[in-house]
């Protein structure tokens, strides 16, 4: 699957449709300009734009800004309304377009591939995604939660711990069992409390 952007010069209405669009199954949050956060499911999305189910729906030319398991955060403008949520851009350079292009491209043949990445858990942004880690050395240092499940989570940091290592992440345990390219992967040793999850990766 291409993402590739069409040759042909656009009017300024069809410009939405620059990037083919897929099917996915995302779910998430956004805010919009009142600051107001709702959760979202997201039906369809290209690197240039994306549509939502939503239970708040703003006005069109309102500026959105979401935070989508598996993709992270994106922000743009809604651009119309649509039964039950509404439709808006993705505002991003080209570089993270590319990226989105590959995520997409991911999420969109991973049941076709059998890809081990199909988690157990859904995945969401913390309120407060700073964080303290803690190495088998007992060394400690900061770092940012990318997203966060209730059996593991993406975290980024200046530096990685190896393969297979124990560390605890706040107060939970965890074993480091993949890197990636913002950082790397945690598996807890056992599943979290959803109503604690945030709290005990956090602490300090």
């Amino acid at each position: 699957m291409s993402f590739a952007q069409k040759k042909s010069s656009l009017p300024a209405a069809q410009e939405r449709r620059r990037f083919q669009r897929v099917k996915v199954h995302l779910l998430g949050r956004y805010m919009l300009p009142d600051r107001r956060e709702f959760p979202c499911q997201i039906i369809n999305m290209s690197p240039g734009g994306l549509a939502l189910l939503a239970p708040g729906i703003g006005n069109v030319g309102d500026r959105v800004i979401a935070y989508l398991d598996h993709i992270g955060r994106v922000e743009g403008k809604i651009t119309r309304i649509i039964d039950n949520g509404f439709a808006m851009t993705v505002s991003a350079t080209a570089r993270k377009r590319d990226k989105l292009a590959a995520q997409l491209t991911w999420l969109a043949n991973r049941d076709i591939l059998n890809l081990p990445e199909d988690r157990r858990h859904d995945r969401i942004v913390p309120r407060n995604p700073i964080a303290v880690l803690t190495l088998e050395d007992g060394q400690r240092m900061s770092c940012r939660i990318i997203d966060l499940s209730l059996s593991g989570t993406a975290v980024a940091a200046e530096t990685r711990p190896p393969l297979k290592s124990m560390v605890r992440l706040g107060c939970v345990p965890a074993r480091v069992v993949r890197y990636l390219e913002e950082g790397f992967a945690l598996e807890f040793t056992h599943a979290q409390d959803p109503e604690t999850l945030e709290e005990s990766v956090t602490m300090r």
